[in-house]
């Protein structure tokens, strides 16, 4: 299953990349999967594991981690956002 997956803020400058493009293994289906499948590549990726409120969205719909994937799906990760 193929996703686009994107990354914002801090979390975009902590792993070095904006966006990826995956072929997901068979048995990740759901955004919590996918964020732990992503945090098992080591550092600095473990930081999605351990991010307090990290936020998702799957095409542009902010969603819960058990929220499910399909093929074609956009993800998106980031942290909270605070203004003043």
């Amino acid at each position: 299953m193929n996703i686009n997956v994107l990354f914002f803020a801090g979390l975009r400058e902590a792993l070095g990349v904006s966006a990826e493009r995956l072929d997901l293994p068979a048995g990740i289906g759901t955004v919590g999967a996918l964020r732990d499948h992503l945090a098992a590549r080591g550092e600095p990726w473990s930081a999605l594991a351990t991010a307090k409120n990290l936020r998702a969205a799957v095409n542009q719909q902010m969603v819960g981690l058990e929220a499910p994937l399909k093929a074609g799906d956009e993800v998106a990760f980031f942290p909270p956002v605070t203004g003043g």
